[in-house]
C-alpha cells in the first residue's frame, strides 16, 4: 500500500508549493485534497490548492510529474443531504471529479455527505437521509462505471459515519462494483463506530483509507461529531486502534492512502514507519 498525503501541508500556498512540501518530506503521491467548480480566486493567487474541476486535468497531471508525485484520489465531499443547491458542492461536481479523474487514469474519487447544515437537513429522518443520499448519488455512481472509476463513500455525515449507513447506501443503489468506500480511522472513530470493525465489515471494498489518530482530548465529543479535517498527532500515539486497522486491512488489495495529519515533518515520517512496523 503506498502511503501519501493530503496536499494542505502549508498555510496559505497553492498546489504546487504543497507538492513541493509533499515530496520535500519523502512522499511520492498525495490526494487532490480540494476540489471546485468554476474558478478559485485565491487559486490563482497561488494562496490555495483547490483544483478547478473545469480545469485541463492533463495540466494537474503534469504538475504532479513535475514534482516527481503521483495524484491517488480525487476529493469531492459533498453536501449531498441539503436542498439541492447550485450554490453548493453536489452531484453535478462529483460527475466532473469523475470525469475528471478518468481523463488522466486515476481511478478514485472520494465523497460524502457531509453533516446537515440547513433546519431542512436536520429534521429528516434516517431512512429520509439514506434515500436522498442515495438518489443524489445515483448519476455519479452510474457515470463511475462507465468511465471506470470508483466512488468512494468516507465516513464523514450521520449516514456515513456507521456501518449499517453504508451499508444502506449501497444496497439502495444496488452494490456496483463503481461503489466502495474510503475508510477513515479518525472520522468513523468519532462517529461512534469502531474502525476496526468497520475495516473489517467493507474490506473487500475498500479501496482508499486516510490515516488519523486522535488524542484522547477528543473522547468527549466522540459521537457528536462525524468528522473533523486532521489530525495533529502521529498515528500511533492516540487512542484509535490504528494496529487493529493494519491488521485487517494486511493484504487487502489497496493501492494508496493518505495521511490526514498537520503539523511538523517528524510527525509524517513517523506515521509512515508506524504504518510499515504494523506490516502495510
Amino acid at each position: 500500500m503506498e502511503i501519501g498525503v493530503f496536499l494542505l501541508i502549508e498555510p496559505f500556498a497553492g498546489l504546487e508549493r504543497q507538492l513541493e512540501c509533499a515530496k520535500a518530506m519523502g512522499f511520492a503521491c498525495a490526494d487532490i485534497s480540494d476540489t471546485n467548480s468554476g474558478g478559485s480566486l485565491l487559486a490563482s493567487a497561488g494562496f490555495s490548492p483547490t483544483v478547478s474541476l473545469d480545469s485541463n486535468p492533463f495540466e494537474i497531471k503534469r504538475l504532479f510529474e513535475k514534482h516527481g508525485m503521483t495524484p491517488s484520489a480525487v476529493c469531492a465531499h459533498a453536501m449531498l443531504l441539503e436542498p439541492s443547491n447550485p450554490g453548493l458542492f453536489g452531484t453535478a461536481e462529483i460527475v466532473k471529479a469523475i470525469k475528471f479523474a478518468a481523463a488522466i487514469g486515476m481511478r478514485d474519487v472520494v465523497t460524502t455527505e457531509n453533516d446537515p447544515r440547513s433546519d431542512w437537513a436536520q429534521n429528516l429522518s434516517y431512512e429520509q437521509r439514506v434515500l436522498i443520499t442515495a438518489e443524489k448519488l445515483f448519476t455519479p455512481v452510474r457515470v463511475a462505471g462507465d468511465y471506470g472509476v470508483r466512488l468512494l463513500l468516507e465516513p464523514h455525515g450521520p449516514i456515513t459515519g456507521s456501518i449499517q449507513g453504508i451499508r444502506d447506501v449501497l444496497d439502495r443503489l444496488g452494490n456496483p462494483d463503481s461503489l466502495g468506500v474510503n475508510l477513515d480511522t479518525g472520522n468513523a472513530w468519532l462517529s461512534g463506530t469502531d474502525p476496526v470493525e468497520m475495516a473489517r465489515v467493507f474490506r473487500d471494498r475498500i479501496h482508499h483509507v486516510h490515516w488519523k489518530d486522535l488524542a484522547a482530548e477528543w473522547e468527549p465529543r466522540r459521537g457528536t461529531l462525524h468528522g473533523c479535517g486532521f489530525s495533529t498527532i502521529a498515528l500511533g500515539d492516540g487512542v484509535i486502534d490504528i494496529a487493529g486497522v493494519c491488521e485487517v486491512l494486511r493484504g487487502a488489495e489497496i493501492e494508496s492512502s493518505t495521511l490526514e495529519i498537520i503539523g511538523a515533518a517528524d510527525i509524517f515520517q513517523k506515521s509512515v514507519d508506524y504504518l510499515r512496523a504494523n506490516g502495510l
